[in-house]
């Protein structure tokens, strides 16, 4: 697609041309900075086009209380300004930053967190698109009423304004507040003066000003960035919302409060209307779990990450917004006061390719810590992580939505708990603990990421009704889900499509799906699934993940087949093979694993069961390759293979 054409489709929306995806238009992506000399630049890779689109950067420093540090494409590739001041832009002139058509160059550090030497920095990158966000320049004029064109397509649901040429305080319009109010960014809340905003909402071409020297002195220059609200646009119909700027009330209650986004959020920011407040930043690659922790950063301060483990600045994503546990108060909770979100979408693109969202990655131990694992090719939100040699350990589910230092096994009823095995899921890996880094073992990294029609998480509370139905994000009715109590020891509950709606069976056992009109999971749907009143899937006040895994074409398949003691085809649609599958017998027996990394060969190919603390086993042939998914072998056992008898499995390409 040429420029111009993307540009022609960029500002006509989704009314034509290729569909948009947050994906494409926002990013949130860690690294290290490595300048060491005070000349050295970074190559940022995140996939946004922002040399050929626009946009804006905003980065900081995780580790050190340094300033943000926020570049757009308008004011000249060297401007940086820093939301916790007041002050003018700064100009980098020696290595500046840049953007590219898949990121942007860091620049030298210049004292901020552009690039700063051996800390963890993380860059947002907001990418301009019509219904999502802009950046527009203009030149103060001190007239009452000085309107300024924008291209956002839409009502803006945040604006904020800064004086780049001197020192003066950013101005902040959010629609949930008139625009005869403002704030800027730092604690204090919002104030009634028309003076910023002229008392005139902002409309899809344009906002106003007043004559305040924030936004309009004359003679001095101006950046605005714009953000949408529930402006659909995105998706494959077009008609998806990436971005919502709403508002809420504490509550500060015995109860969570919960608050309906419409989506789940990748990234939020808070700021409280009635008191003074911090303006909260949180996001899922920085740990924004349903884990009993938070790690926060502050727009309006240059203080480093802070993980919030009391009731003061936590907060958890849910299928459909995000939750503020019972007893928060604070900068986000405070009772019967009122809070601003500007709130941003996570991934919802289907993917075309199974290695968008799976990857096998074999790596052996050195003893360090952390050690980082890459080669995923994308940024995993979950992981199966398999010890091949050495002490026998259990295979261990890990996610983002939990917390990766969150542990329960596949192999057993334990409930969970926390440990340093997985620091963290990196944009395409992870970075391990000792507890997976034994110098001399052997592993499996099985990385999965969530996409529509593919894979989801869910996190949820059981009520201990007779059902319960829980919201998820898959997009389709998911074929194959696992469920697991987290706070207490219990088993693994599964449900696969061709079982339903009377039978499911358990991980962490060889048995078979069994009857039970009750059932763990009665019921799977497109946009929900239900399950009963028994303790495993629905105790009251206690916790839950479900694993939902879905048939995408070219990309993934939930299926079963019938044994005939004879080698079997298994026809997944595939055309270059199954790099990965799950084997189980709806009578009994193991939970098989093989991938392609470990081998899926006409010889003997490596398994683990993950109902086991077992060993890779090497010296077997129970399933070779087939173009179009795989071949269980004649010589694969009775819980494979017995004639007459069926089998459940799950097969990615």
């Amino acid at each position: 697609m040429s420029k111009l054409t993307k540009a022609l489709t960029a500002a006509a929306g989704n009314a034509g041309g290729d569909p948009l995806y947050v994906e494409d238009v926002f990013s949130t992506y860690l690294y290290e900075g490595n300048d060491s000399n005070g000349s050295t630049e970074q190559e940022i890779v995140n996939g946004l086009d922002l040399d050929g689109e626009g946009g804006m950067v905003w980065m900081k420093s995780r580790d050190g209380g340094r300033s943000h540090c926020l570049y757009d494409t308008e004011r000249g590739n060297g401007d940086f300004l820093a939301s916790n001041t007041t002050a003018q832009s700064y100009t980098n002139t020696s290595t500046p930053w840049r953007p590219t058509s898949t990121g942007f160059f860091t620049g030298k550090d210049y004292g901020g967190s552009e690039n700063q030497n051996n800390e963890g920095i993380v860059s947002w990158s907001f990418r301009k698109a019509e219904k999502f966000f802009d950046v527009v320049t203009y030149t103060g004029d001190g007239v009452t009423g000085r309107t300024v064109s924008h291209n956002l397509g839409s009502l803006p649901g945040f604006i904020l304004v800064k004086c780049t040429s001197s020192a003066q305080a950013w101005a902040v319009y959010h629609r949930s507040e008139s625009a005869s109010d403002y704030t800027d960014l730092t604690t204090a809340p919002f104030y009634l003066n028309s003076n910023r905003w002229n008392g005139t909402e902002p409309t899809e071409s344009e906002f106003t000003c007043g004559n305040s020297t924030t936004v309009n002195q004359s003679g001095e220059t101006f950046v605005a960035y714009l953000f949408a609200s529930d402006a659909g646009g995105f998706g494959d119909d077009g008609d998806e919302n990436i971005i919502k700027c709403g508002s809420y009330t504490g509550n500060n209650a015995s109860t969570a409060n919960v608050i309906d986004v419409g989506f789940e959020p990748q990234w939020l920011m808070i700021k409280g209307t009635d008191r003074a407040c911090d303006w909260i930043m949180v996001d899922v690659m920085r740990e924004a779990t349903v884990a009993p922790s938070t790690n926060f950063l502050e727009a309006n301060t240059s203080d480093a990450e802070v993980t919030s483990t009391s009731g003061y600045n936590l907060v958890h994503p849910t299928a459909t917004g995000f939750s503020i546990p019972s007893g928060v108060s604070g900068n986000v909770n405070e009772y019967n006061e009122g809070y601003i979100y500007i709130a941003i979408r996570r991934p919802m693109k289907t993917p075309e390719s199974g290695t968008e969202v799976f990857a096998p990655v074999l790596y052996t131990g050195d003893g360090s810590s952390p050690e980082t694992v890459s080669g995923a090719g994308f940024a995993p939100d979950a992981l199966w992580q398999l010890v091949r040699t050495g002490s026998a350990n259990s295979p261990r589910p890990y996610d983002k939505l939990r917390g990766t230092k969150q542990i329960m096994s596949f192999n057993s009823q334990s409930a969970e708990y926390t440990d340093n095995n997985v620091y963290s899921l990196t944009n395409d890996g992870a970075e391990f603990g000792s507890q997976n880094n034994n110098s001399g073992v052997d592993y499996a990294s099985y990385f999965f990421k969530r996409a529509y029609s593919f894979f989801d998480v869910v996190c949820y509370t059981g009520d201990g009704a007779s059902t319960k139905t829980i919201t998820h994000g898959l997009g389709v009715t998911p074929e194959l889900a696992i469920v697991k109590r987290r706070n207490v020891q219990d088993f693994w509950a599964v449900a696969h499509k061709d079982y339903l709606p009377s039978y499911n069976s358990v991980i962490n056992s060889t048995n078979g799906f069994i009857y039970d009109a009750s059932r763990y999971i009665q019921n799977l749907a497109s946009s929900t699934f239900r399950v009963g009143t028994y303790d495993e899937v629905n105790a009251s006040g206690s916790t839950y993940v479900a694993y939902l895994y879905a048939t995408l074409a070219g990309v993934s398949k939930v299926g079963s087949y019938t044994g005939t003691g004879s080698n079997i085809d298994v026809d997944c649609g595939f055309s270059a093979g199954a790099r990965f599958v799950l084997i189980k017998g709806g009578s009994g027996g193991n939970w098989h694993v093989w991938d392609s990394a470990r081998g899926i060969v006409a010889g003997n190919d490596p398994y683990q069961v993950l109902n086991s603390a077992a060993n890779d086993v090497t010296s077997t042939d129970y399933i070779d390759p087939l173009s179009s998914g795989f071949t269980v072998t004649s010589s694969a056992p009775a819980n494979m293979n017995t004639s007459g008898q069926t089998y459940i499995f799950l097969a990615i390409a």
